[in-house]
């Protein structure tokens, strides 16, 4: 039984891997791409050799313009712009603002005021004081006149013009509506349905022209145009486009394979100039200012400018001393000529409130009014 189970268990462990193991499958074809021809594979190689020469320096020109262009745009004309800009609010917004705010503005409200005064209030008056009555009497007037207008005209046209209309209406009817009528049915409807005729039948001889005629220039201009048109069209256009459209298509991949080559080109000699400008440009300025003018510059001020400032400092210290002695004396000679001509001042005398002096606080047996001070 234990000899059995081991070789039973590889066995099923050979069955599931040989289940496992995957079927080969087809490389996936990527939807929508057409297989490529011998002429696309013969013309790719040199067309993007061709074009990656001529796109090389192009693109280097381009990556040189962007890097000046935007020094420029950092370095002279974002601030000049803006010193543009300030100065045209400057010149032109900030005086127009001015001039609204603190003198159009207020003339404008002083001129409405005054409008207001000299024009509303007087109109507002007379419409409403003299315009509404008279109007009120006008309407008034109007209305009986109207009234009274009404009533004739209402007796002239039932008494009057009804009959006459009435009248009017059956005699029109008698010599123009009978005779009318009698006209258009037994002439002229005759007549019209026999042109009606005439011209049906015209119209189908010419339309049977016109289609015999068309249906002659139809195949004249199909055998004559039409089919060596399309036999061009299918034996030399078609293919020559083809092959066009293929060398485009291919000059157009090469064009932005140039491109993108050609900008690593670019950005490689780029980083090397800048490399080669820091060496020999940065590196040496930036040793020169560490190594020589930092300590020099240590030297100066450790030498020079600090002294100087104590030294001004000291002069401005004694400076700010003599002018505080000149102001005490000054303003003690004022005093003693103000004595000398007016006298000592007389002091105010404090005055006995009755309120303790010092912190002495009131309490329940101590008072300090008039009526109860001991």
């Amino acid at each position: 039984m234990d000899v059995e189970k081991p070789a039973r268990e590889g066995s099923e462990a050979r069955v599931d891997l040989r289940k496992r193991v995957p079927e080969p499958t087809a490389p996936p074809v990527r939807e929508g791409v057409a297989p490529e021809g011998c002429l696309a594979v013969a013309i790719r190689i040199p067309v993007r050799i061709v074009v990656l020469v001529l796109v090389v320096p192009v693109r280097m020109v381009w990556d040189a313009l962007v890097v000046a262009g935007r020094f420029l745009n950092d370095v002279l004309f974002r601030p000049v712009g803006r010193a543009l800009l300030w100065l045209g609010r400057a010149v032109f917004v900030w005086p127009f603002v001015g001039l609204w705010r603190y003198g159009v503005v207020p003339v404008g409200k002083a001129l409405g005021w005054l409008g207001y005064v000299l024009v509303v209030v007087p109109l507002v008056w007379l419409y409403r004081q003299v315009l509404t009555p008279v109007g009120h009497a006008i309407a008034w007037a109007a209305t009986w006149i109207a009234r009274g207008v009404g009533a004739a005209l209402g007796w002239i046209y039932a008494h009057l013009l009804t009959p006459v209309g009435h009248a009017v209406v059956w005699l029109l009817r008698g010599l123009v509506v009978v005779p009318a009528r009698w006209l258009y049915t037994w002439v002229i409807a005759p007549v019209g349905r026999a042109i009606a005729w005439c011209a049906k039948g015209l119209v189908w001889l010419v339309s049977a022209i016109v289609t015999g005629i068309g249906a002659v220039l139809y195949w004249i201009t199909r055998i004559l145009l039409v089919l060596p048109a399309l036999a061009l069209w299918r034996w030399v256009l078609a293919p020559v486009g083809r092959v066009l459209a293929v060398i485009g298509r291919e000059v157009w991949d090469a064009l932005g394979h140039a491109w993108r080559v050609a900008g690593h080109i670019s950005l490689a000699v780029g980083r090397f100039l800048g490399t080669l400008f820091r060496w020999v440009f940065v590196e040496p300025v930036r040793w020169v200012y560490r190594s020589v003018l930092t300590p020099v510059g240590h030297v100066v001020r450790d030498s020079v400018l600090r002294p100087v400032a104590e030294a001004a400092r000291g002069v401005g210290r004694a400076t700010r001393q003599a002018l505080a002695s000149a102001r005490d004396s000054v303003r003690q000679a004022r005093a003693d000529v103000r004595r000398m001509l007016f006298g000592v001042p007389r002091q105010p005398r404090p005055v006995d409130r009755g309120e303790p002096s010092g912190r002495e606080t009131r309490t329940l047996g101590s008072s300090t009014t008039a009526l109860t001070k001991d």
